[in-house]
């Protein structure tokens, strides 16, 4: 039998997957095509002067076994502690093959690079210069930092928004009916603005529903409770929300790691750097071919029986060499968000201080923080150190952050020269006290075009393009 072809857009995550799958399929030629010159889309980890910087590090955790154990055969736990479990006294209690009712002697206890860690989940707000739970939680802490008079009030909003729930026709409904109108303001409101360039109450309620999920504060407070009376089950983890969940899995090297191992896998042609899809050609109900520009200009013909696409919707749209004006129209009102991240290279922090949680050299252990403050631009930050000590060139003496905004192409972020963006990223994390530009050791500057797709624009109308990609059989 002769083999069928593959073609696949994208060697993110999502496509890098599928030519996974597909590759225990013995009758099937499987060919990647990555407009970048590296693979991962944006979970890809980039290395910068034996620092390793990843384009927003993803926590590796699912309530679905199967993806679970498809990570777990790429990369084995490691049930040895990583050095700085060591260093900070922490010990190991996520039992990942206990989890998933495998054999533990599927996991790697020595100290080689082919594995993932197990990773304490702290991430918290920054605003008021003071640091809060995330998702926020009314224990002794917010009391503290929020003051009396505004918990009363946040706690009547709430109860207020229990009883009488509004219609939920925006995303600034949404939030209140779950958190209250106060802690929405508090919280909720700039934050968003600050993330999508548009205001909530402009925002379909869709967003929340993709985004946030189940959260609520019935589900925070009951999370809470658990912590304070140690209910504390592995087996139970499938019935947290995925943003409490406390333990998660990350690969050792950076989550660009788990890709890499993924992709070495794939069979058949593999994965082509440098080819940009720009027209899908069609013949009656079928997709014949797409044609790629790689970076020189050169154009390359992939014919296939079968195609999936992992590229943006709009972009895709407009590669069909056959589209109605109304399909058209509507991928061409489809809203992205870019992305630009600093990393910066500093001694230490200032806001070790200002944590109950500084030990080691008085390092904070968040993961990731959100940057709540109205006066910044800067959005979220990542602390490397604490993902992996082992993409740190020098873990024990220097901290390595990862300092995001969100951005629209052409804008006045994105048209700053990198040198002065990242002067005003230092800049900005020293007005709210979080380092000394002085301790500032490098930097260096990493933009990504259409990371975050938008519930909004031309979004309601996202059937009209289903429909018409839903037409072709292959």
């Amino acid at each position: 039998m002769d083999k069928k072809t593959a073609i696949i857009i994208g060697a993110g995550p999502a496509g890098l997957t599928a030519a996974y799958e597909l590759s225990k399929k013995t009758d099937i030629n499987i060919v990647v095509l990555e407009a970048e010159n590296c693979i991962g889309g944006i979970s890809k980890t980039i290395d910068y002067k034996a620092n390793k910087i990843d384009i927003g590090p993803h926590r590796f955790f699912s309530k679905s076994d199967r993806v679970m154990k498809t990570w777990l055969e790429l990369l084995p736990f490691q049930s040895a502690p990583a050095k700085d479990d060591i260093l900070l006294n922490r010990e190991i209690n996520f039992d990942a093959y206990k989890y998933l009712n495998l054999p533990s002697s599927n996991a790697n206890p020595q100290n080689t690079d082919n594995c993932m860690l197990e990773r304490k989940r702290l991430t918290r707000i920054f605003f008021l210069q003071k640091f809060f739970d995330y998702p926020v939680s009314l224990n002794f802490n917010t009391i503290k930092n929020l003051g009396l008079a505004r918990i009363f009030k946040s706690g009547f909003s709430y109860l207020h928004s229990v009883f009488f729930k509004r219609d939920e026709k925006s995303l600034e409904d949404f939030m209140i009916n779950r958190f209250g109108k106060e802690l929405y303001l508090t919280f909720f409101k700039d934050y968003t603005y600050k993330v999508w360039g548009v205001k909530p109450s402009q925002i379909p309620a869709d967003w929340g529903v993709q985004r946030i999920k189940g959260i609520s504060i019935k589900k925070v407070l009951w999370q809470s409770l658990k912590k304070i009376f140690a209910i504390n089950n592995n087996s139970k983890k499938k019935n947290v929300e995925v943003s409490l969940v406390e333990s998660f899995l990350y690969p050792k090297l950076g989550c660009g790691q788990i890709w890499q191992k993924m992709a070495d896998k794939i069979t058949g042609e593999g994965v082509h750097l440098n080819q940009e899809v720009f027209k899908v050609e069609t013949l009656d109900k079928k997709i014949t071919a797409v044609f790629a520009r790689d970076k020189d200009n050169n154009i390359v013909k992939y014919s296939g029986d079968y195609f999936i696409s992992t590229m943006p919707i709009k972009n895709l749209i407009e590669s069909f060499d056959k589209k109605s004006e109304q399909v058209l129209e509507v991928a061409r009102g489809l809203i992205y968000r870019d992305f630009m991240i600093a990393g910066i290279l500093v001694k230490n922090l200032e806001i070790s201080n200002n944590s109950k949680f500084a030990s080691y050299k008085n390092r904070i252990p968040d993961e990731w923080i959100y940057i709540q403050d109205r006066e910044v631009r800067a959005g979220r930050m990542e602390i490397f150190n604490n993902w992996s000590p082992y993409i740190i060139k020098d873990y024990e003496n220097t901290m390595w952050l990862g300092v995001e905004y969100f951005c629209n192409k052409g804008d006045e972020l994105w048209s700053m020269k990198d040198e002065d963006f990242l002067d005003f990223a230092v800049k900005e994390l020293e007005k709210i006290n979080i380092l000394k530009s002085e301790n500032v050791l490098d930097k260096c500057l990493i933009k990504v075009e259409k990371a975050y797709p938008a519930y909004f624009g031309t979004y309601d109308k996202f059937e009209t393009v289903k429909n018409f990609t839903d037409k072709f059989e292959n």
